[in-house]
């Protein structure tokens, strides 16, 4: 005998999936072009329009939808990344090889972040990336291993303006990174010797233990 509850949960299921269709034909097709429209995506997504709107109830409550997607993702990226590499070189590589699929996945909301998100939103959905990054640079300077010039908070914001231009990059076409030219540049810009930090690198990269959570 069928349980009463199961109609339900199978139209749950296929809302669930229909929701997760609309936000990645919204992820490619704002990424193709930040104009499109909703017709657009629920085209790509291949539902109807109105479809769309009864997940979302306008443009603004899509890119939301993709904000939390990413939040989601940074979060389990930073608990996957938590206390994998004692050293904090190693550390700060294995944190951006890890994220860097992340960044790279969610880099259209980069160009729509002034457009479609408040500042604030900005602010909340990095929090835990930067409150990490922070943390590693605090502990590299201690031990002699990072530059002190540059307090371990601005200087976080600093590599992070830095990934965040090289994402740019990828999303305009004129770059293509795995991950690993970042994580070095990112060694490099917290004071490692370009050398050592090309090593690092390679070292996690060829030993594969920064897979992406998504």
């Amino acid at each position: 005998m069928t349980s009463p509850s199961a109609p339900h949960s199978t139209r749950r299921r296929a809302s669930r999936t229909t929701r997760t269709r609309i936000l990645e034909a919204a992820r490619s097709e704002l990424g193709r072009s930040p104009d499109s429209s909703l017709a657009d995506i629920a085209e790509a997504a291949g539902v109807a329009r109105r479809t769309v709107y009864g997940h979302f109830s306008g443009r603004s409550a899509l890119v939301e939808g993709l904000a939390a997607e990413a939040g989601e993702a940074i979060r389990l990226a930073v608990a996957v990344t938590r206390g994998r590499n004692p050293d904090p070189p190693s550390a700060l590589a294995g944190f951006v090889l890890t994220m860097w699929p992340v960044g790279d996945r969610y880099r259209v909301l980069i160009g729509l972040a002034h457009q479609d998100l408040a500042r604030d939103r900005i602010r909340r959905l990095l929090a835990p990336a930067r409150d990490s990054v922070a943390a590693i640079l605090a502990e590299g300077q201690r031990q002699g291993v990072f530059h002190t010039s540059v307090p371990p908070g601005p200087l976080s914001r600093a590599v992070e303006a830095h990934l965040l231009a090289l994402l740019e990059s990828v999303n305009c076409g004129i770059w293509a990174d795995d991950g690993t030219s970042a994580a070095t540049a990112a060694l490099i810009a917290a004071g490692v010797d370009s050398s050592a930090a090309a090593a690092t690198v390679h070292r996690l990269h060829g030993t594969g233990p920064t897979r992406s959570p998504l």
